[in-house]
This record gives structure tokens, C-alpha cells and sequence, in this order.
């Protein structure tokens, strides 16, 4: 039987309230806290229900969270502009949105999902995350965009891990994030 539209639309918004709960929880106490159990006592549904939404239980709804962070990130980097403006201000951003949510980029870099990265199977948004990463790094081949990208995005997380480790001085971050932009804005 076909769902109705407000069947859908009631479903899609139970999904999304499980994963901002799982979003929630991680930020104030860690994702080791972010389990079925408590996601269910969170927001007042049965663990079966969970289960019914996301049948993968955890890792699954870990999983929309990692999509829904790449998502926010790509938005959070499509400044517009051109060249030395446009690569700055995507390194702002990214920068910011890791201090920001700081348990979103945490799942987002380092947790095991079967999310695949770098290959045909890498999920759209994904994709023109890294595509944004290419354009403002440029470079004269695919391959050389692709490895200017690679090292710009290798940068950018071991700053923003840095940082939320507290091991890089705040009072620098300006003077850092223009550094960055200064390696990688000569074409």
C-alpha cells in the first residue's frame, strides 16, 4: 500500500528529529553516549520504532548525521567569488563550521561508516564538496587539482583537530587561516 503524503512527510520528520537528538546528545556528552537506548528515551519513542526508521540501528542514523554534516559544510563553503577571495573565504568556513559543531566534524572525519570516499560510490554532496575544494585550489590537470584539494582539505582537518584539541593558540587563527590561503592560492 502507498504511503500518503503525510504518512511520508510524518516519517521524514520522525528521521530527522532522531538524527538531531543523535546530534544533540554527541555535542553535550560524545558520540560514545549516542546509543538506541538513549536516542529512544531522548525523544520519546521505542527502540523498535528507531529500528523501524533506521534498521541499521546506530551506525545508520551515524551515518545521516555524517551526510547531514557534509551537507551543512558545502553550504557553509559555496561562497561566491573567484581566486585568492574564494579560497579564503572557504577556508573561513570551513574552519568555522568545524569549531561550530565540533561532534559533527568529529563523526564526520573519523567515524567508520560504509560511506565511501574518492570513488564512484562517493555520495553526491560529497562530491561537490570536494569540487568546491578544486575549484579555489585550481591547478593546470584534474590530477593536479585533485592532489591540491586532497592536501588543502589534509590541512584544514589537522587544524581544525589541532584547535579543538586546544593545541593551536586562538590568537592566531587569522594569521593561520591567511597563511593557508597564501600556500595554496599560486596556481
Amino acid at each position: 500500500m502507498a504511503r500518503s503524503p503525510q504518512d511520508t512527510q510524518r516519517i521524514r520528520e520522525r528521521e530527522l528529529r532522531i538524527v538531531r537528538a543523535a546530534r544533540e546528545i554527541a555535542e553535550q556528552e560524545g558520540w560514545p553516549a549516542v546509543t538506541v537506548r538513549r536516542l529512544a528515551d531522548a525523544i520519546g519513542f521505542s527502540q523498535p520504532i528507531l529500528y523501524r526508521h533506521f534498521p541499521g540501528g546506530r551506525d545508520e542514523i551515524v551515518e545521516h548525521v555524517v551526510i547531514q554534516g557534509y551537507t551543512e559544510l558545502a553550504a557553509a563553503m559555496s561562497a561566491p567569488g573567484e581566486g585568492a577571495g574564494m579560497l579564503s573565504a572557504l577556508i573561513a568556513a570551513y574552519l568555522a563550521f568545524a569549531r561550530e559543531h565540533p561532534a559533527v566534524y568529529e563523526v564526520m572525519t573519523s567515524a567508520r561508516t560504509g560511506i565511501v570516499f574518492a570513488s564512484d560510490d562517493t555520495p553526491e554532496v560529497l562530491r561537490q564538496g570536494f569540487a568546491m575544494l578544486e575549484r579555489a585550489v585550481g591547478g593546470q590537470t584534474p590530477r593536479q587539482r585533485a592532489v591540491r584539494a586532497e592536501l588543502l582539505w589534509s590541512t584544514l582537518h589537522g587544524v581544525s583537530r589541532f584547535s579543538a584539541d586546544g593545541r593551536l593558540d586562538p590568537a592566531l587563527d587569522d594569521a593561520r587561516a591567511q597563511a593557508i590561503s597564501g600556500l595554496f592560492a599560486s596556481r
